[in-house]
């Protein structure tokens, strides 16, 4: 599971679809988790990138 912002977000389903070989879920963060920050920088996360 990945969280990203708006930027990365093509980055980290590119990732998933290489490590996994599957189809990315593609997941919209609740307005409740604002606090997290994305993987790749220091944004707010807006998506979380799954496998599942």
């Amino acid at each position: 599971m990945i969280y990203c912002c708006e930027e990365h977000v093509e980055l980290a389903l590119d990732i998933v679809v290489d490590e996994f070989e599957t189809f990315p879920v593609l997941t919209k963060v609740d307005v409740d988790n604002l606090s997290t920050t994305c993987e790749y920088c220091q944004n707010i996360a807006m998506y979380i990138v799954a496998n599942e």
